[in-house]
């Protein structure tokens, strides 16, 4: 369980280096508000899993449920960040109207982006019921 809570950890600061990295070129990509966009998911989303990591042993779920958390939030931040910058290559539009204003790009590419996005909200929502119900309170023990 230790090991888990480490390897979260790691890979909420690894995230949040790859976003920050990614501001350093948000302006080279064909849409720069969405790099922008990228840039940010991938601080927030290491900031995310340096939370989670935090709690992690406090999470009571069996071991199933917990692995299937920890995939989802791991895939979750990790997809969001690549497919917000995927979008920020591609200049798409479909699932960011503000961010992609002025932009085109094809359409099995904005198919490509749209899936991404709802897969990421798909694994995202799951992993975040599993850990909510994960740290409900429970009965005292006597």
């Amino acid at each position: 369980m230790v090991d888990t809570r480490r390897r979260l950890l790691w890979h909420g600061l690894f995230l949040l280096l790859l976003g920050l990295c990614t501001g350093l070129i948000e302006q080279q990509f064909s849409n720069p508000r969405m790099g922008l966009a990228a840039h940010l998911e991938g601080v927030m989303n290491g900031i995310l899993l340096l939370a989670i990591g935090s709690v992690w042993t406090e999470i009571q779920l069996s071991p199933r449920k917990k692995t299937i958390a920890y995939w989802g939030v791991l895939y979750g931040t990790y997809a969001n960040w690549g497919v917000t910058t995927l979008a920020a290559i591609l200049g798409t539009t479909a699932m960011s109207p503000f961010t992609g204003a002025g932009q085109a790009a094809k359409p099995w590419q904005e198919n490509l982006v749209t899936a991404g996005f709802a897969s990421v909200g798909v694994a995202i929502i799951v992993a975040a019921l599993l850990l909510l119900w994960g740290l409900r309170q429970l009965p005292p023990t006597r």
